[in-house]
């Protein structure tokens, strides 16, 4: 090849090469973005890229959901309080009146609407506020034995559409699975939208308190740090694509992003349960017992378990063979003891339907029954 050829041509790549660094060099220093294709920034395309998914994804899930998120409210007579301060001494207080008190979603468009049981466990007159500021007088409440939930009922106006949630699954939730809360923060921010992520499973809590007059306890819920506050109690804890996947219900005193929520599926087969029937199914065995613990089992030289004090009559206990005076010491392999909630919270988690088999002491002996539940018509 001719020498002067080969120098321009050595030429032309000299000046590509170095336009190339050029641009990237300036790319760096006054942020021209179309090279970021041929030099990326240390992957900030891709975080900015994530961050602009995310925000997104909440977006749309707060536009799509909150519709259908309600707050609860009570509304108490008006009274006048004596109360003492250290600074003023007495004062007269106003209490009562109206006062927004927790959460809750539309599950049907005709007027259903899940909330906890703890946040309509007083007498009182109680209301669902809706997105757009329509007050729905609460009709019916229908509170579940076996769980924190409660569903009431209100009737729409004319012209109104009640929006129901998308249920989800929350049998393959994972920790560290994002979600988002809706909910009415404090009792006084309506439709506050907080994310987080889920920060363990299979947690046990005490919903409630005795100040609020109920007391239960809570096994295998969902712990998550979205900021939930009492007013979120009963509101939804959703996935990415806007599905409730868990019901707020708690939050641990004196910590700080540490909130809990019912999984979804626990709570599942109520509320089909009750679309179906109109009514909250609990299973029933029929004993009345009194529970025997470590200290007296030992001092009686009988066993710990759940001392038979009755039978009801044609009950399934009484036509699996129980009789007074046993002791049950097993459910479904389960110890019966009062640190797991006593016979109760075991057939708390069955349901009406489900064949059980039970150990019991009788005479110095151990033998096992079998037994349906049916349902209880407290």
């Amino acid at each position: 090849m001719n020498p002067r050829k080969l120098i321009i041509v050595g030429a032309i790549g000299v000046v590509v090469v170095a336009s190339l660094l050029g641009g990237a060099v300036a790319d760096r220093l006054f942020g021209i973005k179309p090279l970021d294709r041929l030099f990326p920034k240390n992957g900030s395309v891709n975080l900015e890229q994530r961050v602009v998914n995310e925000e997104s994804v909440v977006i749309k899930v707060a536009e799509n959901v909150s519709p259908s998120v309600v707050t609860v409210s009570i509304e108490t007579p008006q009274r006048r309080v004596l109360q003492f301060s250290p600074f003023g001494g007495f004062g007269v207080q106003e209490q009562g009146g109206k006062q927004d008190i927790g959460s809750g979603f539309i599950i049907s468009g005709d007027g259903l609407i899940v909330t906890n049981k703890h946040v309509v466990s007083k007498t009182g007159a109680y209301k669902v506020v809706t997105r757009d500021d329509k007050e729905l007088a609460v009709e019916k409440i229908y509170r579940d034995p076996a769980n924190d939930l409660a569903i009431v009922k209100v009737t729409p106006p004319a012209g109104v559409k009640l929006q129901p949630v998308e249920l989800g699954d929350s049998s393959n939730l994972k920790v560290g699975q994002f979600v988002i809360a809706i909910g009415t923060a404090l009792g006084q921010f309506r439709h506050t939208v907080t994310t987080g992520v889920i920060s363990g499973l299979g947690r046990g809590i005490t919903a409630g308190t005795p100040f609020e007059g109920y007391v239960e306890e809570l096994d295998n819920v969902i712990q998550t740090d979205a900021a939930i506050n009492p007013g979120n109690s009963g509101g939804p804890l959703l996935n990415s694509v806007g599905q409730v996947i868990g019901i707020n219900t708690a939050i641990a005193s004196g910590a700080q992003n540490i909130g809990f929520a019912l999984p979804i599926n626990l709570v599942r087969d109520s509320i089909k349960n009750f679309e179906s029937t109109g009514k909250f199914s609990r299973p029933f065995l029929g004993v009345r017992y009194q529970m025997i613990d470590k200290n007296t089992a030992i001092l009686n030289k009988v066993p710990q378990g759940a001392y038979v004090v009755e039978v009801v009559s044609a009950s399934p206990a009484d036509l699996a063979g129980v009789k007074q005076g046993d002791v049950l010491t097993k459910f479904e392999d389960q110890d019966i003891t009062d640190a797991g909630g006593g016979l109760a919270a075991l057939i708390g988690k069955k349901k009406v339907g489900d064949k059980i088999t039970m150990e019991l002491w009788r005479d110095n002996k151990t033998m096992t029954v079998s037994a349906t539940l049916t349902e209880s018509q407290e």
